[in-house]
């Protein structure tokens, strides 16, 4: 997963790494995939939407997604939400485990999971993943996923392609992040006073926060994924942001201190 990752980094902090960010028994490190879920007034905001139920997913790299059947849906609502009821669905980029939820399979056909919202991708992602410009889609851990997780949505008319910085609601502000893939971005909000920052892939594991210069496998962009990296921890800082990637394990969030001219992670209490 990380590259060029000092193990001895690994074992300084293992007492409090396992059991949600390192397997005790395997050894490996541990991931979540989840999405977020964002009330703003009247309006509910779904941010990456997941690996999805039902997808072809073949290939040795993706094979644990393949024709997946979690309760996703039910997880949604029993936090009170249906998916008529999402406004707007923000992929932080269109990697297979952020978009899977965009669509379900109806009568054999691929239709928009939230058949309400605007699904809101980075116009530099969209094209980067259309076939046309990628003529090495064909065995690519994302092949399939533009066909059947993006452009069922495009042709239902739900999508808006954005460039650059994006305000969709007060106080909500899409941010271009590149490096994971060229078209990454962050979702950033201000609510009451206090700051959050939706960082999607810039960081996969919390070690990252330790040494920010490793990047994972899957970053497109290394040495530009781990300089956004880099921005990002300075920016938040000591500076009381909630920091909520797409990736770490529980309980999911947290805050960035200063530590010995690096950085830190102070996860939020879980209850």
């Amino acid at each position: 997963m990380l590259p060029g990752l000092d193990l001895a980094l690994l074992e300084q902090h293992r007492h409090w790494l396992e059991p949600d960010h390192r397997d005790p028994v395997t050894g490996l490190l541990m991931i979540s995939l989840h999405s977020w879920l964002l009330r703003i007034e009247d309006r509910t905001v779904l941010i990456d939407a997941c690996v999805g139920n039902d997808k072809e997913r073949l290939r040795p790299e993706t094979a644990e997604f393949h024709r997946q059947r979690t309760p996703y849906l039910e997880r949604l609502r029993a936090a009170g939400v249906a998916p008529e009821d999402i406004d707007f669905v923000l992929c932080t980029h269109l990697h297979v485990d952020h978009v899977g939820w965009n669509t379900r399979l109806e009568n054999g056909r691929w239709v928009p999971t939230f058949p309400n919202a605007r699904y809101l991708f980075s116009r530099r992602e969209y094209e980067h993943w259309r076939p046309e410009n990628r003529t090495h889609i064909a065995g690519h851990p994302n092949d399939g996923v533009f066909e059947d997780s993006v452009l069922p949505v495009v042709e239902a008319g739900l999508v808006d392609l954005i460039d650059g910085q994006h305000v969709p609601l007060a106080g909500l502000e899409i941010e271009p992040a590149p490096g994971h893939t060229p078209g990454h971005v962050m979702v950033a909000l201000q609510s009451g006073g206090q700051q959050a920052l939706f960082t999607g892939d810039l960081m996969h594991h919390v070690l990252q926060v330790y040494a920010p210069q490793v990047s994972s496998a899957f970053c497109e962009d290394p040495a530009a994924a781990a300089t956004m990296r880099q921005e990002v921890l300075a920016r938040c800082c000591d500076r009381d942001v909630l920091l909520l990637p797409a990736h770490f394990g529980a309980p999911h969030a947290g805050r960035v201190v200063s530590r010995r001219g690096g950085f830190a992670f102070q996860f939020i209490d879980a209850a």
